[in-house]
Parts: C-alpha cells; structure tokens; sequence
C-alpha cells in the first residue's frame, strides 16, 4: 500500500485505465446491454438512450461490442504474452547457463526467425494454416519469445558470472536450479516490465492481424476488426470506428504509463 500511495499521478491514471479494462472484460456478460452477435438496429444509428455508441455496420450495438471485445482482445493478448515469456525465458536461461553448442544453436536459430519481418512473417503462417484462435496465440507467441529470448539471455548472462551463482556451482547445483532460485529472481525487475511492454506489442499486433482480417474472425468482437469493419462510415462523416482504435490507444498509454513507473523503481533512481 505504501507504495502504491508513493506511486505518480501518471502511474494511478494508468492503474485506473488497466483496471477499468480489466473489470470491463470480466464483467462483459453483466455490463453489456444485448448479446455480442445480436442485432439489434439499423446500420450506423447515431448514439441514443437506446444504442449509447450507436451501432455498427450490421446494426449490433457498438457498446456491447466493445465490451465484448476488451474480454476477447486483453484474454489472447495476455495468453499470447505469458506463452511468449515462458518460451523466452526458458530458452534464453538455458543458452547462458549451459553456454557452448546450446547457445550457439539457439541463438542462431533465434536470429534466422528474426531475420523475416514480423508482420509478413505472421500473415504467411497464418494465410497457409488459418487465423483460428489457437494457431493466432501460437504464432504471435512464437515470433514473441524471440525479443523475450534475447532480454533474458542477456540478463541471465550478466548474473551468471555473479559470486553468489558460482557458489551454488560449486555446492553441485544443478543448472535447472540455479536458474530457478538464483536467475530468476534476480532477473525478475526487467523481466516484468518487459512483460508490460510486451503485452502493449502483442495486443496492438493482434488488433493489426485484425484490421487486415487474419486476427480474430466474426463473429467474435475484437476492437481492431471493429476498425476495419466500420471504416467505410469514415466516408458518410460519421465517426464509429473512431471509438474502438481510442479504446486500443487507452490501452496501451495505460500500460505504459505502469511500465515507466516500474522501470524507475527497478532502477533505483530517486
């Protein structure tokens, strides 16, 4: 609590914007007004007592939608997040703990899947073998764990030449434990800001498979294939698609502003 009450004003706004997601996403079936796939009016109805956003191209309430589509979005962008940490971090302990071939191996394997465009890299996988929701967390995570791979490998490294890791070396310690009791916590203040940072890529790289139709597929709502959907009401002055890329950009300035307060305190500068 202490430190909650020592946190900036920037740090609270953006507690409160992650919370309101978060609480709006568990919450979805009790906050929204109709069902998620429910029509319920006229295409692009102006905003009412009735429709409070209006509602979208197929005349589903707009609200219900975004509610719906914070659940969808933040439960695959945090799946995908924590599968692409567990990946990276693993591998990237493993390669500086063991060293030699192991590291080589996978550093180089490491370099070749980031050597193609992320973007042109996740739409050929998921043009051949589908968008499900399955194959869309796999994939993501997997071009993830790359950036997750190279942090923790370059962290582990600095801490493994530690006395105290070598000591636990010497004591016979295996090098699973070590990289357990002695890496890992010691590891875990940039770790977790990465983790937000991550999650802020993740969840805008999904709402861009999304826009470009091979993220999330309808009929579930997810706010960057609302953006596509109603783009075209741009065109007739009425701004719909507007509200959901403000809920993404709310988003991840709230994220954000949780990671650089992190990363100060991580630092220890006053």
């Amino acid at each position: 609590m202490n430190l909650l009450k020592q946190s900036p004003l920037s740090a609270r706004i953006g507690m409160v914007i992650v919370l309101i997601n978060i609480g709006t996403a568990i919450l979805a079936p009790v906050i929204a007004p109709y069902a998620e796939t429910a029509i319920v009016g006229d295409v692009w109805e102006a905003f009412s007592d009735t429709f409070w956003l209006g509602t979208d191209h197929l005349g589903r309430d707009l609200l219900t939608r975004m509610v719906y589509g914070a659940r969808n979005t933040l439960a695959i962008a945090f799946i995908t997040t924590l599968l692409s940490f567990m990946v990276g971090t693993t591998l990237g302990f493993l390669a500086a703990a063991k060293g030699g071939w192991i590291d080589q191996i996978l550093s180089r394997i490491i370099d070749i899947i980031m050597a193609f465009p992320t973007l042109i890299f996740a739409l050929m996988i998921l043009s051949v073998l589908g968008s499900s929701t399955p194959i869309l967390i796999i994939t993501i995570a997997i071009l993830d764990s790359t950036r997750v791979y190279r942090l923790s490998r370059a962290v582990a490294m600095d801490i493994e030449v530690m006395e105290f890791v070598e000591v636990a070396k010497l004591r016979g310690e295996g090098s699973w434990w070590v990289m357990r009791h002695e890496i890992l916590p010691n590891a875990m203040p940039p770790l977790v800001a990465e983790f937000g940072l991550r999650f802020c890529f993740v969840f805008l790289f999904i709402a861009s498979l999304s826009f470009l139709g091979l993220g999330l597929q309808p009929p579930l709502a997810d706010w960057g294939g609302m953006v596509r959907e109603n783009a075209g009401a741009i065109t007739f002055g009425i701004y719909i698609p507007l509200i959901p890329a403000a809920a993404i950009a709310f988003l991840t300035v709230g994220v954000n502003l949780i990671v650089d307060w992190f990363l100060h305190l991580s630092s220890g500068l006053e």
